[in-house]
């Protein structure tokens, strides 16, 4: 007799939300607590990267959710908004939170209490880690632990992550908070009790109207004048009451003033917590400067009875190095030489790599061929899904490079230094200095750039960055100046060898989006965008060591997202670009010709030992079949040429041959731009089916750069020289070609008219760019 047993439920992942300000560690302390694997992803609905790690303890895993650093739980962007509603537990994909860990810089605590002050309104377990504690001891900054810890009613814990002090009393405190032990709530009930009794009557209204929200979130409804949650609930009390005032429909849309922006005289007095404010004003209680009067006055009493610093910090070598780094005309000299290195590094480091790669691509090609017969299958795999993904994935180590550059440069502290240094040439051009990061950041890939706007505050500083963003030279164009320096940029050297010209070369390609982004900038800000700049306020964090490990896992990362595109987006498109190219043309007679060579060569090369190495025989005769492979190699070469003249993508490259002539481009070129507009890499790809490389390449010359090197026009001249390699270049430094990018760019603005604006300016600029290169490059090569 069977028994039916009671299927439990699984148990619950308890989780921990980790969150601090910029540059305190937190990567780091994440990384030390999780190791390197996690799942990387975006939150439903918005842009913003999830990041979730899992940490193993004795009574059971941890989840760790990585917020997005910031200054503040005033939700004004929706990366804050984000933070808030994770650790509000109002995230449907997270759920809710058992704890918090804040993570401060122990050697600026002032600065880092604001965000700790807000954590604690949310009334969640926080426990607060003091990071960077030895660089606190080496300024003689002294702070009592556990005055502290009972002054906020928290677990205060010290780590010097990089060297993994501190980490196991933290990891034992998570799982205190997690597993029964539970954290004491604390809260902060500094604000006056006027304050209080209004977020009482306020919630009371907004009850009455079926809208529900937590206490900090009634709060901020008061305290953010125009922020997020304002907005939000703004459209939720339109939505249930009607417009009482012609300004309330703007309230709906997030791009323009909020309904706390307008005036109680033209209807605005119905939202409750304009009321509220006006009363508190009444009561002398200035909204919403009362906050950082309130915290900062809470701040310096705790810091006053725990913190015991120098009364003058005696000057450091970090201060004379940064006294260099910050310097107006300096700091720019040093910047631009430590650019230069990096990319004459991507060059000098990444040839035994690449070595590599084309060893393995040329092994894979070799082996299909000898195992698939001549035909449509054989084709696909050499011709569409080895040589086209291949030719995208040799670029890696060039790309992973530039990635642990930039990953030394942010985790050592110097990128908020080139912020604050750039912040004094952007403004000139309208852009604040909050703007480089994102920009930055868009040299790996527009994409997060894009996101990355999210922090500037003001609407049209964020605006003019979203659209200079992808001028930015992304890690995807960098295998089509690689290709092109490659093969026609000579290999001259300069200074006994410590500067090559290719390197010079691609200094110049991924410095000239950026160049060109400033007058671009410049023309958005005084005519579609125009305004008053925003002021730009951002800290400067301690150097420090990069942390190997945090290093490793951004480049890990960043490369993985390269490789994962190259074999999800680039892979489709080479299987439609081959099916382009292969299609509608008989290659039956191509087939038997390439299955007769493929035998004559064999039969050649085993007559040369004989079966078992001995004398050659003389079954047939060498120079006879010499002579036929000849022939047949001229036959299959000339077959090729027409099947892709008359395939659909080589007819569609004639119709705009006439187009694109002027830049230098035949139709074969013209085609692989085209095809390139789901993601600039395809372009190799594209290149290396149309020129069927397999059957077309001399083994003295292997690969793409020397099919390029041999195409020719009908009347005998190369298709490409220096001129055309960079028009080609430039064409692809200021062209909009990517589909990922457009996407991204229509949902942070809400409106599809962005990205058809992104585009349209973009190509005009990048035909034009590429028209003056190769016109004046012609006249000048005589």
């Amino acid at each position: 007799m069977s028994r039916t047993e009671p299927v439990s439920a699984p148990p619950r992942v308890h989780k921990v939300a980790l969150l601090g300000n910029p540059n305190t560690g937190k990567s780091t302390i994440f990384n030390a607590l999780c190791g390197m694997k996690a799942r990387v992803g975006h939150y439903p609905g918005v842009t913003v990267e999830k990041k979730i790690g899992r940490m193993r303890t004795a009574r059971g895993p941890i989840d760790l959710v990585d917020l997005p650093g910031t200054y503040s739980l005033s939700p004004r962007t929706l990366d804050e908004m984000v933070s808030v509603n994770v650790l509000l537990g109002r995230q449907p994909d997270i759920g809710e939170i058992d704890a918090a860990v804040c993570i401060a810089d122990a050697s600026t605590l002032e600065r880092n209490l604001y965000l700790l002050s807000q954590l604690l309104d949310l009334g969640v377990p926080v426990v607060l880690v003091l990071n960077m504690w030895d660089v606190a001891l080496r300024r003689g900054i002294e702070i009592d632990i556990e005055r502290l810890s009972e002054r906020l009613g928290i677990p205060v814990v010290t780590t010097t992550a990089h060297r993994g002090e501190g980490i196991d009393r933290l990891r034992e405190l998570i799982e205190q908070a997690c597993f029964g032990d539970r954290i004491r709530r604390a809260r902060f009930d500094e604000f006056p009790p006027e304050f209080y009794d209004e977020c009482r009557t306020l919630n009371t209204a907004l009850r009455n109207k079926g809208i529900e929200l937590p206490d900090y979130l009634i709060e901020r409804l008061i305290l953010d004048v125009g922020g997020e949650t304002e907005r939000e609930v703004a459209r939720w009390w339109v939505a249930r009451t009607g417009p009482t005032g012609g300004n309330h429909a703007g309230a709906s849309d997030p791009r323009t003033p909020s309904a706390a922006q307008h005036s109680p005289e033209n209807g605005d007095g119905a939202f409750p917590w304009i009321s509220a404010r006006q009363r508190l004003r009444a009561a002398g209680i200035r909204i919403p400067g009362v906050e950082a009067q309130v915290r900062y006055s809470w701040i310096r009493r705790l810091i006053d009875q725990v913190v015991r610093a120098p009364a003058q910090r005696p000057r450091t070598l970090q201060d004379r190095v940064d006294d260099l780094l910050t310097h107006r005309f300096l700091g720019l000299v040093v910047f631009l030489v430590i650019m230069f290195v990096v990319f004459q590094a991507v060059y000098a480091w990444a040839e035994p790599l690449i070595g590599v790669c084309e060893a393995s691509q040329a092994w894979a090609e070799d082996h299909v061929a000898a195992i698939v017969p001549p035909g449509p299958l054989r084709s696909l795999l050499a011709d569409g899904v080895i040589a086209g993904v291949g030719a995208v994935l040799v670029f890696l180590p060039q790309i992973a490079i530039l990635f642990f550059f930039i990953a030394v440069l942010e985790d050592c502290g110097y990128m908020a230094r080139a912020a604050f240094l750039m912040d004094k040439l952007m403004t000139r051009f309208g852009l604040s200095g909050k703007s480089f990061v994102p920009l930055m950041s868009s040299f790996a890939c527009a994409v997060p750039g894009v996101m990355a706007t999210r922090v500037i505050d003001n609407y049209r500083d964020r605006m003019v960055t979203i659209l200079v963003a992808p001028l930015m030279s992304c890690s995807a164009r960098l295998p089509v100046y690689l290709l092109m320096i490659g093969a026609f940029v000579p290999e001259v050297a300069y200074l006994g060898g410590w500067i090559e010209l290719r390197g010079l070369v691609l200094f110049a390609m991924l410095s000239l989006g950026a160049v060109v982004a400033i007058p671009v900038a410049w023309l958005l800000k005084k005519t579609v965008f125009r305004g008053e700049p925003a002021p730009f306020v951002m800290e400067l964090p301690s150097y420090k060591w990069p942390s190997p490990k945090v290093v490793v896992v951004r480049v890990y990362d960043r490369s993985a997202a390269f490789v994962k595109r190259a074999g999800t987006l680039i892979f489709a498109a080479t299987i439609l670009i081959w099916a382009a190219t292969y299609f509608p043309g008989d290659h039956r007679p191509l087939d038997e010709k390439t299955a007769e060579l493929e035998r004559l060569q064999a039969q050649q090369h085993s007559s040369t030992t004989g079966p078992s190495g001995g004398k050659a025989t003389d079954h047939d005769d060498p120079t006879a079949v010499e002579a036929r492979i000849a022939e047949l190699t001229r036959q299959i070469n000339d077959a090729n040429r027409k099947l892709v003249a008359t395939s659909f993508l080589g007819r569609t490259g004639k119709l705009i041959e006439p187009a694109v002539r002027p830049l230098g481009w035949d139709w074969r070129l013209g085609v692989g731009v085209l095809a390139a507009f789901p993601a600039r890499e395809v372009i190799i790809s594209t290149l290396g089916t149309i020129y069927s490389l397999g059957g077309d390449v001399d083994e003295q010359t292997p690969g793409l750069r020397a099919a390029l090197k041999s195409a020719r026009w009908p009347d005998g001249r190369p298709v490409y020289n220096l001129p055309v390699a960079v028009s080609i270049m430039v064409f692809f430094a200021l062209c909009s070609q990517c589909v990922s990018t457009l996407v991204v760019i229509g949902q942070e603005t809400n409106s599809w008219r962005w990205p058809v604006f992104c585009f349209t300016y973009m190509t005009a600029l990048a035909y034009l760019g590429a028209l003056l290169s190769y016109q004046l490059g012609m006249r000048l090569a005589g």
